[in-house]
């Protein structure tokens, strides 16, 4: 599975440059090719982030998410999000679930990794828990 070079390139805007919110990847399936399907500003809310992802399509997301600790620090973390949810179809969960690690090494600089097949297993909760 190859991966755009605009991912790499979306990403590490995301990372060091802090240009974007969270990008939303997708697997173009006839060019067998990891794709930019959207990416959101750095003023957009987590809810923005979550109404992006299809209901029944499979996508990798990246979110950078900024929070407070119990010391008062202001930290950011990037989550690495595989969303496949029940719904979409079997070869493409399959395509998905084996391309994820290659995908995930062109991305250096993931902290935290979610497996989400619907809304309730990535909430901001969720999100929150698993960055602190």
């Amino acid at each position: 599975m190859a991966v755009h070079d605009d991912c790499k390139l979306k990403f590490l805007e995301l990372k060091a440059k802090r240009n974007h919110r969270f990008i939303v990847f997708k697997i173009d399936e006839k060019i067998q090719q990891v794709i930019v399907e959207k990416v959101g500003g750095p003023d957009e809310s987590y809810d923005d982030f979550s109404a992006s992802m299809p209901a029944d399509e499979c996508r990798y997301a990246v979110y950078d998410f900024d929070f407070t600790t119990d010391e008062n620090c202001q930290k950011s973390k990037i989550f690495f999000i595989a969303w496949s949810p029940d719904t979409s179809r079997v070869r493409s969960k399959m395509l998905y679930a084996s391309s994820k690690d290659r995908f995930k090494r062109e991305l250096d600089g993931i902290q935290v990794e979610l497996q989400a097949t619907d809304p309730s297993e990535m909430s901001l909760d969720i999100v929150k828990g698993r960055a602190i």
